[in-house]
């Protein structure tokens, strides 16, 4: 089927949505999303931040739909016009659903591990409003414990089920799911600690913002100081292909292979994740691309060994010496 998005002509197979035939296309006409996730069944269609305007609906039926739709979940037409970033009305709508999705979310950017890769930081910085008009208390949870090695944050979480169907699709059972209703919903477990089964990690991941994260690695460093190389072992459980971070020669965290949307590859086991932290664990393969976007570019891959961040420079020491000696004579 031939669709044209922001004047861009497309074929595409007959069943594709609106999102992926723009992602197929690439660059600024792919409409952000949160809540999709091309892996997940059933994924797409909880934030809104994906709408799109259809100007023409068909060829056979060339009128435009009324209302902006979800393209995560709009398939596309034969001969269907599509306005992204080429309609007012969908930037101003899209403004509306970021300062809806903020209306609840703490400033948490300064202590929050997801910050550096959140997709909510940069959906706030390319659509969102420079302040909020929000005056009332926002919505308050307790940090719980859903995992031996996952904390929950649940005062961050924007509701994108995202996790919920990991555990649905990945694993034997679910423990976790959406409790209450309304403004007092939230992802949770009637016990602490439930969740236990061997892929449970991926629901870090999977996370969009900061409300799941890897206690192993709280507040151990920032992204933009980490160096990322692409590495694998042979595993009975996953394949095995993970993402290495350093800082100088440990291993600060294991994480699954994102694409450039941000998704999961191929979703890893826990022990891959939490207990594999050595390099002699793995076959290290190279330094993992970084888009030139991300504020993870500026590190720079002079060898297949990390290097360490931090290196003691005597020529600035002594020079910050020296000015600080003049000032505080002065």
């Amino acid at each position: 089927m031939k669709v044209t998005i922001d004047g861009i002509p497309i074929e595409v197979e007959p069943g594709t949505t609106i999102l992926n035939a723009a992602r197929q296309i690439g660059g600024d006409v792919v409409p952000p999303a949160m809540c999709y996730y091309s892996k997940l069944k059933d994924s797409g269609g909880k934030c809104r931040t994906c709408l799109v305007k259809v100007s023409k609906g068909s060829e056979k039926d060339p009128r435009p739909m009324p209302k902006l739709v979800a393209s995560c979940r709009t398939t596309v037409m034969e001969g269907m016009e599509v306005q992204n970033i080429t309609s007012p009305e969908v930037i101003e709508a899209r403004k509306g659903i970021v300062e809806m999705l903020l209306v609840n979310h703490p400033l948490d950017c300064p202590i929050c591990d997801q910050a550096g890769e959140c997709d909510l930081q940069n959906l706030a910085f390319d659509h969102g409003a420079a302040k909020t008009r929000y005056e009332f208390d926002r919505r308050k949870f307790e940090k719980i414990d859903i995992g031996d090695n996952i904390q929950l944050h649940m005062t961050r979480c924007i509701l994108c089920y995202r996790c919920v169907f990991v555990a649905d699709q990945l694993t034997d059972h679910r423990i976790h799911g959406i409790l209450n209703r309304g403004d007092h919903s939230e992802i949770s477990t009637y016990i602490k600690h439930a969740v236990d089964n061997d892929f449970s990690g991926n629901m870090i991941d999977v996370c969009p913002v900061g409300a799941l994260t890897d206690k192993t690695f709280r507040f151990k460093n920032r992204v933009w100081f980490t160096k990322s190389v692409e590495a694998h072992r042979d595993c009975d459980k996953c394949a095995g292909k993970v993402t290495l971070w350093y800082k100088g020669e440990d291993v600060l965290r294991v994480t699954g292979r994102k694409d450039v949307y941000g998704e999961v590859a191929e979703f890893i086991c826990n022990t891959c994740r939490f207990d594999k932290k050595k390099t002699e664990d793995w076959v290290i393969e190279g330094p993992r691309k970084v888009p030139n976007t991300s504020v993870m570019n500026s590190n720079h891959y002079e060898t297949l060994h990390p290097l360490p961040v931090v290196k003691t420079n005597l020529v600035l020491m002594e020079a910050n010496k020296e000015q600080f000696e003049r000032e505080t004579r002065l």
